[in-house]
This record gives C-alpha cells, structure tokens and sequence, in this order.
C-alpha cells in the first residue's frame, strides 16, 4: 500500500493511470501525451507504476503496452475508506447528538 501511495503522490504519475484506465495503451502514446518530459522520464514513471502493482505490462515484438492493473489501488482505497468512514461517522454522531440537545432545549420551552 505505501509503494501505491507513493506513486499516486506524484501528479504525471495520477495523469498515467487517467490514460490507461479504460483501455491498454502503448508506452510512446503515452509518452506523447506529456510533450513537456523526456521519454526516458516518462519510462522511469512507468517502471515506477508497475513496481507499486498499478499497471500490468504487455510486450509485444519491441513495443510495451500498458493498462491499469485491476485491484492495484484496492488495498490503499480500503484504508482511505476506512478513514473516510470513521471521520463520517463522527460527523454523523456529532450532528446527531447537537440535534438531540436542540430538540432537548425545544421540549423544555414548549412546556413551560
């Protein structure tokens, strides 16, 4: 899960997955959408993603294909929903216990 978390930290790295979310893509296509960073950048970005376990490798002949890896963020999505559901929760039982007071203090006035 660290490895992953790392590799999400970095924003050409979240653009990647973005590109070969829905569909294999080749390493020169890939490299085409980031005009601005060298190939051999963009190759060290996507050894970088592999190793974390966020994409799945094709060869074929000289050519690299690549595409999300299924399941690749499911152990750091699980914690980032655990956390997300805690905080939730104490929101949640925190707006409940103001309404119970709320309603406390109008009970009291509308019996006097």
């Amino acid at each position: 899960m660290d490895e992953a978390l790392r590799a999400v930290a970095d924003p050409t790295r979240r653009a990647i997955l973005v590109l070969v979310r829905d569909r294999e893509v080749s390493a020169g296509d890939i490299a085409r959408h980031f005009p601005d960073i060298s190939r051999p950048a963009v190759s060290q970005h996507l050894r970088i993603l592999v190793a974390a376990g966020l994409l799945d490798i094709r060869r074929a002949g000289n050519r690299r294909f690549y595409r999300l890896r299924p399941g690749g963020l499911a152990e750091a999505a699980t914690f980032l929903e655990t956390m997300w559901s805690a905080s939730l929760d104490r929101l949640r039982d925190a707006a409940e216990r103001q309404e119970r007071a709320r309603n406390g203090e109008d009970e009291v006035r509308g019996s006097r």
